[in-house]
């Protein structure tokens, strides 16, 4: 090992565990911190952050960076390891544009709007987290200004969350899918609706964890390599392969609920899990594109978990831990997690009409980078939109703009990756259907295991190494487009 990579790894190491810091504050900070301990959780995370910044965008690290590269070290380093130093010195050359006291305010305004957004949502008080949403978006324009001066703020933020995206081409594919949603859904609708009625009743949420444990086995999860947690809004931590961790949220009168949440982080998880062992303890062992990431939890959530031929094998012992569905048929359980209807909360909302509510915040998103719409104006913008594309006004601001955190820890330009992942997974079952045929047949006899095994070899065993486009051109074989996943709703609900 040479000079230049040896000291390389030592850095590349001890930033490591400030970023597993900050992580594991992260994950503190949303599944077991009291109210009380939240300032304090909130100062180490901007202690840490700031330390794992200012390490980062050092000028010996940089000119580390640039040697190395530069030498004939970096053509022995493993592919893994010359995909973080070439990512990492392309991200420190913007990185180091930004002014590290703007950084520290920047880190600390992130960590008291999430708290001021939790106590919004709360009390549904839109005007606890304005203030703070303000400062996001103002200080969030400021940095896509410091890492690429010139260029829209608004691509900047659609290209750090999906690298290879642009909003023409996001513009393109949203527009042909709302063009053929709208009058599907109308569509849909007239059609006679299940009767949800039966499933009232109370679920322990104990049950519904031990529910969570066989789904997530069912799927592949390792709880070797996983662990599970509760927060207020379900999300996936990954640490490394080895420790990647799941959240969930129970509602004592919904088990449908909990239930697709443990499919959609588990396919998050299951992604992590599966890269490439060549690829740990480097920048590529985690796929930061998260359109591609949510095709993933998308894929088992819907493509997957909405098939009645998925339920076949795990149904029976799922009604023997909620009594309650004893008497609920497969056939009736499967038209309620196909039910098509409006409703207020995106991560409630079926297949359909979830696409809506994406193209709602990706335009409300245009609005505040792009239409300079003031901040007190957005609860009534986004009210208007949900009236226009779903047909109701959300009874109040908790089931309206305040439902999502993305806002509140400034991840502006993360919606569209949602709707990019469900246009993604359309593709992925054309793809999935000619090599393996029948999916229902495979499921239906209980071989999860073979579609899971088709999603590790062509997408999850890469990570971070080949960008979305990529990935769609080498599985897909075709440019992206909406049609595919028209195509899919139109055989399944007309």
């Amino acid at each position: 090992m040479g000079k230049l990579t040896e000291e390389f790894l030592k850095k590349w190491e001890e930033l490591g565990y400030y970023r597993r810091a900050c992580t594991l504050l992260s994950w503190d900070m949303y599944t077991a911190t009291p109210r009380g301990g939240h300032p304090g959780m909130a100062d180490a995370m901007t202690f840490f952050g700031t330390k794992a910044f200012e390490l980062s965008t050092s000028d010996a690290f940089y000119h580390l960076l640039k040697e190395l590269k530069d030498s004939g070290e970096y053509d022995a380093l493993s592919e893994g390891m010359r995909f973080t130093v070439r990512t990492m010195l392309r991200d420190l050359e913007k990185d180091r544009r930004i002014p590290k006291e703007f950084y520290r305010d920047y880190l600390a305004l992130q960590s008291k709007s999430m708290r001021s957004w939790e106590e919004a949502k709360r009390s549904s008080d839109y005007s606890l987290f304005g203030p703070d949403l303000d400062g996001l978006i103002r200080m969030t324009k400021e940095k896509c200004g410091f890492t690429d001066p010139g260029k829209e703020p608004y691509n900047v933020l659609i290209d750090l969350y999906e690298e290879g995206m642009d909003t023409d081409t996001i513009d393109r594919v949203f527009a042909q899918l709302k063009e053929g949603l709208l009058p599907m859904l109308e569509q849909i609708l007239a059609k006679p609706q299940p009767k949800s009625r039966i499933y009232e009743g109370t679920y322990d949420p104990d049950a519904q964890k031990k529910v969570q444990q066989l789904l997530l086995e069912y799927i592949g999860f390792s709880f070797e390599n996983g662990t599970v947690g509760v927060s207020e809004h379900p999300f996936t931590t990954s640490f490394s392969p080895r420790d990647v961790r799941v959240t969930n949220h129970y509602y004592e009168h919904d088990p449908i609920s909990s239930m697709f949440s443990a499919i959609h982080e588990g396919g998050h998880a299951i992604f992590d899990q599966n890269v490439d062992p060549a690829l740990a303890d480097t920048a590529a062992q985690e796929c930061p594109y998260m359109g591609l990431h949510e095709s993933q939890s998308r894929f088992f959530e819907n493509i997957l978990g909405r098939r009645k031929s998925f339920w076949v094998p795990v149904y029976p012992k799922i009604q023997e831990l909620l009594p309650d569905l004893q008497d609920i048929s497969l056939d009736e359980f499967v038209q309620e997690i196909n039910h098509v209807q409006c409703t207020p909360i995106r991560t409630q909302a079926d297949e359909v009409t979830y696409c809506l509510h994406i193209i709602l915040r990706y335009e409300m998103e245009q609005e505040i980078f792009r239409g300079g719409a003031k901040v007190e104006d957005l609860p009534r913008l986004w009210n208007e939109k949900t009236k226009q594309y779903l047909h109701f006004v959300p009874e109040n601001d908790a089931q309206g703009i305040l439902q999502d955190m993305h806002w509140s820890d400034a991840s502006f330009g993360y919606f569209p990756s949602y709707l990019l992942g469900s246009i993604y997974d359309g593709m992925f079952l054309d793809a999935m259907r000619a090599d393996l045929g029948d999916i229902d047949s495979l499921l239906e006899n209980g071989q999860i295991a073979v579609v899971r095994g088709w999603l590790n070899e062509k997408i999850h065993r890469f990570g971070a190494l080949r960008l979305p486009g990529e990935v769609i051109k080498e599985v897909c074989g075709r440019p992206l487009d909406a049609e595919p996943l028209l195509r899919y709703f139109r055989e399944k609900y007309l």
